[in-house]
C-alpha cells in the first residue's frame, strides 16, 4: 500500500474496517470485476459478501442493528470499494442515501420497520428523484401523488435508478400540491416496498420497472426507468408522515450522496494511477522503461498530486457532516474537484498504456468508460459550481 490518500486521525475501529474492505477487495473483487463488466451481469457474490461484513448498514445505528459508523468511515469505505469496481459503490450508495433519509427524516415507526432489515441487507433501497423531462431543475417535477382517503395515488415516470430493478425499497419524490408556498414546499417522498425484478411488480399494482438502461460505462448494477400507474400508497408511508417535506429530505440525501460520489471519483482515480504507474514500470522504449522517460514522470507526478488533493477534500466535506455542521459548500467541492480529477488521472493513466489501454484486456479501458459517469451523478460540476458561488457569495457577502 502507498502513502497516497491516507487519513489521519483514525480510530482503530475505523482503521480495521479499512483494512478488512481493503483485503475484500483485492481478493474478491478486482479479480473479477473486468470480466462482470463486461458481461454487464450483477455481482451477486460480491454483494452477499459486502452483507456479510456488514456493510448495508456501515451507518445504521447500532440500536437498529448497524455498526453505527459516520459519513467518513462510508466514504472511505466507498473510496476502497470504487478503487476494486465503481459498479458495486453504486450498490451500497443508493442504499446508503435511503437509510440516512429514514434515519435522520423517518418516524419512529418507519426506523423500527425499515432500519433493521437494512443493516442486515434484507431490504436494499434505492433513490428516485429525477425524470425523463427533469434533471437538476427540481421543481419542474411531474409525478404527482394525490390524496385518497388514507391512501395516495402515484402517477409518473421517473428515471435513473440505481438499483431500480434490485432493490426491495424506493424512496420516491412526487408532486403532491398540498398547500405549500412554494413549489419545494409541495412535494412528499413516498416509501414504497416492492418485490425486485423488471416488469409489472406483483407486490404494488400499477407500478413498473421498464428493464435495464443499457449504458457505456457503470455496467452490472442496474439502472432503470420507474412507472407509476395508479399506483395506491398508504400515507403513513410517508418519509417523517408529513407532506411537503420531500424536497428538503431529498436534498439533504443528495448531500452526503455527494460526499459519495467524491469518495469514487477518489477510489477511481487511485486504482488508475496505481494501474498507471505499475504499467511505466513493466513497459520498454527507446532502451529504458518508460517510467524512466521525464515526460511519463511529469504525468505520475500530476496523478498523484490529483489522486492526493481529491482524497484531502472528500475526507474534509465527509468530517464537516460527521460535526453537524452544514456542509453543502464542501461537498460540492469535493465533488466537483474529485469527479474532475477522476477523469484527468485516468485519462493519463489511458495514454500511459498508449495503444493497450484501447484493449479490453487491459483493466484501465473500463475504467475509462466508468469515469464518466461520476462527471454527472449527483449534480453536474456546473450545478456544484452553482452552489458552491451562492454559498461563497453568503460567506462573503459585503455589509449595506
Amino acid at each position: 500500500m502507498g502513502r497516497l490518500a491516507q487519513t489521519d486521525g483514525l480510530t482503530e475501529i475505523q482503521r480495521d474496517i479499512l483494512a478488512t474492505v481493503r483485503d475484500f477487495v483485492d481478493k474478491e473483487i478486482i479479480p473479477v470485476a473486468t470480466e462482470l463488466e463486461h458481461k454487464d451481469e450483477y455481482p451477486t457474490a460480491i454483494v452477499e459478501g459486502m452483507k456479510q461484513l456488514g456493510l448495508f448498514g456501515l451507518t445504521i445505528p447500532e440500536e437498529f442493528g448497524g455498526l453505527g459508523e459516520s459519513l467518513l468511515t462510508y466514504a472511505l469505505v466507498v473510496e476502497e470499494i470504487a478503487r476494486g469496481w465503481m459498479s458495486v459503490s453504486g450498490i451500497v450508495n443508493t442504499h446508503f442515501i435511503v437509510a440516512h433519509m429514514i434515519n435522520a427524516h423517518g418516524t419512529q415507526e418507519q426506523k423500527e420497520y425499515f432500519l433493521p432489515r437494512m443493516a442486515a441487507g434484507e431490504i436494499r433501497g434505492a433513490f428516485s428523484m429525477s425524470e425523463p423531462g427533469l434533471g437538476s431543475d427540481v421543481a419542474a417535477i411531474s409525478t404527482k401523488g394525490v390524496k385518497d382517503g388514507e391512501f395516495y395515488v402515484l402517477n409518473g415516470q421517473k428515471m435513473w435508478l440505481t438499483n431500480g430493478g434490485t432493490s426491495t425499497l424506493v424512496a420516491v419524490l412526487c408532486k403532491t400540491d398540498e398547500g405549500g408556498s412554494t413549489p419545494y414546499k409541495n412535494m412528499t417522498t413516498f416509501l414504497i416496498e416492492k418485490e425486485p425484478g423488471f416488469g409489472p411488480n406483483p407486490k404494488v399494482p400499477g407500478l413498473t420497472v421498464p428493464g435495464k438502461i443499457e449504458k457505456m460505462g457503470y455496467k452490472g448494477v442496474d439502472t432503470t426507468e420507474l412507472v407509476l400507474q395508479d399506483v395506491r400508497i398508504p400515507a403513513d408511508r410517508i418519509l417523517g408522515g408529513v407532506p411537503g417535506r420531500g424536497f428538503y429530505q431529498m436534498m439533504d440525501g443528495v448531500e452526503v450522496g455527494r460526499v459519495n460520489v467524491a469518495a469514487r471519483g477518489c477510489g477511481v482515480a487511485r486504482r488508475a494511477f496505481e494501474l498507471g504507474i505499475s504499467y511505466a514500470q513493466q513497459r520498454t522504449t527507446f532502451g529504458k522503461k518508460i517510467a524512466e522517460h521525464q515526460a511519463i514522470q511529469f504525468k505520475l507526478a500530476e496523478m498523484a498530486t490529483k489522486v492526493e488533493a481529491a482524497h484531502q477534500m472528500m475526507v474534509m466535506a465527509a468530517r464537516k457532516k460527521d460535526s453537524g455542521e452544514r456542509n453543502d459548500l464542501e461537498a460540492g467541492m469535493a465533488k466537483y474537484l474529485a469527479s474532475e480529477y477522476c477523469k484527468e488521472v485516468v485519462e493519463d493513466a489511458f495514454r500511459i498504456h498508449g495503444g493497450y489501454g484501447f484493449s479490453k484486456e487491459y483493466e484501465i479501458e473500463r475504467l475509462y468508460r466508468e469515469a464518466p459517469m461520476l462527471l454527472i451523478g449527483e449534480g453536474t460540476a456546473e450545478i456544484q459550481k452553482m452552489i458552491v458561488g451562492r454559498r461563497l457569495l453568503e460567506e462573503y457577502r459585503l455589509a449595506d
